[in-house]
């Protein structure tokens, strides 16, 4: 859309995915941050918003929807909607938007546009959508190639249709511009020399350059500012304006401590209603790093670094929440999902801050007197031949299965209700039980009532009980007893997890011991053959660790160690108990 539109010049490079601008979008392929562009069709100017997919960053979903008047759902040819389809889809329905449903990859082999369709009118059914929204408009179409077609046996050589297909079904803005402004902020941006810029829609009037505004929320007292600059989107860089209008999206400088959700209005208005988000479903303890290698890798390493950066991003990740933990250097980070988290993690990781971070635990509920956990709807695309191996992992998970189809290639999709402790480590399950070919997909479904005990975890840890340099000496005997994830020369500390164990329960290793030097001359040592040893993500060591454990973040190195604190606790009941 953006190559047709003429964003971009003929001779300019540019990257496959411009939208996703961020490292850690680039690298996992999925968008993690809402973010806004527009072109021109035509004389129209069209505000486009990209946003997340994945249901873990809901928030970013749900705080940019009200900038928009339409929305076009993206379904794969050959996939069809997906569990996080579903949130979005609600959302949208919700706020009363139109939607327009855009079949992406009809070029790909095994695209089976028809079904894909009828599965999507099903959706909108099960979310109780109104026999006008059941009528959508369904535009085919190929990213890849470019072209679109209101029939997928006819396709045009360009973008045309959808162009016209939007401006055809998504109706312009109902504004007001002789009303007095009113215009909720809806996220946050940084320039080193303008500081805070707040983007948002102008929901009715107009705002100008150097007009004295107010800002504020319903039933609290409210400050004056001054709008000192004022940015419109145009082709992928912030265009200085002077005036703004009811409809448009802009950008604005001049206001240093305006928040998301906070309204900017004048006197004759008032403040429209905060934006609200769902609540958390899962937790992580974040700590200074306790590990003997404390301070020598990380440029932030103190509780005041880590507390700071944290307020930082609550200011714009409205799905985030941060709570005191037991001590004060721990703090409890909320959010909707293990990889909503992970993200948070890796982006401080990669700026400089070192700390440790414990397992993933679920947010329990009390309704109506029961305890509640949360539930996700889980859909599983693996091959018939493993479909067994998967049954019996989501089974003892405590997962009920919703449905089970075979298409005519031999893949079967699994849909499952499964509560979110069951999926925590179930990915790598999955995966090493179908060699890899599995693809997993969950979204949020509701709080029900806690499902039982559950066993995340068979194996128990190989623990370094020695500091010190790994020797290929050390490290031939310990690989007998389970599967290492280090290699020789890795500087290991008392404490620190470096394999799994073959069987239940832990067991220390010193993969540190050295050979004995004698005075006995041979012709050669032996030839040590050492495995290949298994690395771990970050994703893969927060799937991992037990309750015992933390994962130990640096900006080189994520280690895994036992949890000190814990330690210290036996050690004291072992004393009382004697």
């Amino acid at each position: 859309m953006l190559k047709q539109s003429s964003v971009f010049r003929d001779n300019e490079k540019v990257e496959e995915r411009i939208m996703d601008s961020n490292d850690l979008e680039r690298e996992r392929g999925i968008t993690i941050l809402s973010k806004n562009t527009s072109v021109d069709y035509k004389g129209t100017k069209l505000n486009i918003v990209d946003t997340p997919g994945h249901a873990d960053f809901g928030g970013e979903v749900e705080r940019v929807l009200n900038m928009v008047d339409g929305v076009l759902l993206l379904v794969d040819a050959q996939e069809g909607p997906m569990p996080q389809t579903r949130f979005v889809l609600k959302k949208a329905l919700a706020l009363g938007l139109k939607v327009l449903v855009v079949v992406n990859k009809v070029d790909r082999d095994g695209a089976r546009p028809d079904w894909v369709v009828d599965t999507t009118f099903d959706l909108f059914c099960s979310l109780g959508a109104d026999d006008e929204c059941c009528d959508f408009p369904v535009v085919y179409a190929s990213g890849f190639q470019g072209i679109a077609g209101d029939d997928y046996t006819d396709m045009s050589t360009t973008l045309e249709p959808l162009f016209e297909a939007i401006l055809r079904e998504v109706p312009p803005p109902k504004v007001d511009m002789e009303a007095p402004l009113q215009m909720m902020v809806t996220n946050l941006d940084y320039d080193d020399f303008k500081g805070r810029i707040a983007l948002g829609r102008v929901n009715q009037g107009t705002i100008s350059k150097n007009q004295q505004i107010k800002i504020g929320v319903p039933d609290e007292p409210t400050r004056n500012g001054k709008i000192n600059e004022l940015f419109v989107y145009r082709n992928f860089a912030k265009s200085s304006i002077e005036e703004v209008g009811a409809g448009d999206i802009c950008a604005i400088a001049g206001l240093p401590d305006v928040m998301i959700g906070e309204t900017i209005f004048v006197d004759g208005s008032e403040p429209l209603t905060r934006l609200s988000v769902e609540e958390p479903t899962v937790r992580m303890s974040l700590s200074v790093n306790m590990s003997p290698f404390a301070g020598k890798e990380g440029k932030f390493v103190t509780s005041r670094n880590i507390k700071d950066r944290l307020d930082r991003e609550l200011e714009r990740n409205l799905a985030l929440r941060v709570e005191p933990g037991e001590t004060a250097d721990t703090f409890v980070v909320c959010g909707r999902g293990a990889l909503h988290i992970t993200i948070l993690i890796e982006t401080m990781r990669r700026e400089g801050f070192e700390f440790c971070i414990g397992p993933p635990e679920v947010i329990y509920q009390e309704i109506d007197g029961r305890k509640c956990e949360p539930f996700e709807e889980a859909q599983i695309e693996v091959g018939e031949e493993y479909t067994g191996s998967c049954v019996d992992l989501l089974s003892q998970r405590k997962g009920q299965m919703l449905d089970l189809v075979t298409n005519d290639k031999g893949q079967t999709t699994l849909k499952y209700s499964i509560p979110t402790r069951g999926l925590l480590g179930l990915r790598n399950a999955i995966l090493t039980a179908t060699r890899g070919t599995a693809v997993l997909n969950t979204n949020f479904e509701a709080y029900k009532e806690w499902a039982g005990e559950i066993q995340q975890r068979d194996n128990g840890s190989l623990v370094a009980f020695e500091t010190g340099a790994a020797t290929s000496y050390a490290m031939f005997s310990a690989q007998e007893r389970g599967i290492l994830f280090i290699k020789p020369q890795t500087e290991v500390y008392e404490g620190m997890v470096v394999g799994i164990h073959q069987r239940a329960g832990d067991l220390k290793v010193n993969v540190a011991k050295k050979k004995a030097a004698t005075n006995v001359r041979s012709n050669k040592d032996a030839t040590v053959v050492l495995n290949e040893p298994k690395t771990l993500s970050l994703d893969d060591c927060v799937e991992y660790i037990g309750p015992d454990e933390l994962v130990e973040i640096t900006p080189l190195n994520i280690r895994i160690m036992k949890n000190p604190k814990m330690g210290k606790r036996a050690d004291r009941s072992k004393k009382g108990g004697n």
